[in-house]
């Protein structure tokens, strides 16, 4: 799981798979931009013991505490696939101000978190699809348990309201090259 790459060869971009780690908690490495897909962070307590901690989207930087402390603070796991670039990119002044607005949208995210942890089931799933959804109008979901830990529901739970979505048309499965065909729809959520 992630960082064993050769050392010339981090400074490459990366292309994970859904389910790979891209970085374990406490190991050192580099920070990265993620450019597309979503990152689910796990605190890590003991070697076998991970809880959900947060998610990354398209334009948050991961791993930028490596810069202070030595080492990430959590463990790194891609739930879609994703594509990833070295941080920073370029100037120091534009790595500070990409910095800060990375940092302003992991705060926005982080409420919006919260959010997808308390209420109605059936809101805090659709809450995290208006989160996944892509411009396209198209989602690719993480696995049911991967929503379950996100949303803080049981996985039947999950399953339940993505099988309700998609009777009622909120979910129209799609395929998407190189995903599961349950994980990848069109999102119609004036259908909710």
């Amino acid at each position: 799981m992630g960082e064993s790459n050769p050392p010339g060869a981090q400074r490459a971009g990366r292309q994970l798979a859904a389910g790979e780690g891209l970085f374990h908690a406490g190991a050192d490495g580099l920070a990265w931009r993620l450019n597309r897909g979503v990152v689910r962070l796990d605190n890590v307590s003991s070697a076998s013991d991970a809880s959900f901690a947060s998610l990354a989207v398209p334009g948050d930087i991961l791993g930028c505490e490596t810069l202070l402390f030595g080492c990430y603070t959590f463990s790194a796991t891609a739930l879609t696939q994703c594509q990833l670039s070295p941080w920073p990119e370029g100037a120091g002044a534009l790595a500070g101000e990409s910095l800060l607005a990375s940092l302003a949208q992991a705060q926005q995210r982080a409420a919006e978190i919260v959010a997808l942890r308390g209420g109605q089931a059936v809101d805090r799933v659709l809450g995290l699809i208006r989160l996944f959804t892509d411009s396209a109008g198209q989602v690719v979901l993480p696995t049911r348990q991967d929503i379950a830990d996100i949303t803080d529901l049981r996985f039947e739970t999950i399953s339940r309201i993505i099988k309700a979505l998609e009777r009622t048309r909120v979910l129209l499965p799609i395929k998407v090259d190189g995903v599961h065909a349950t994980r990848s729809f069109r999102v119609d959520l004036a259908a909710a």
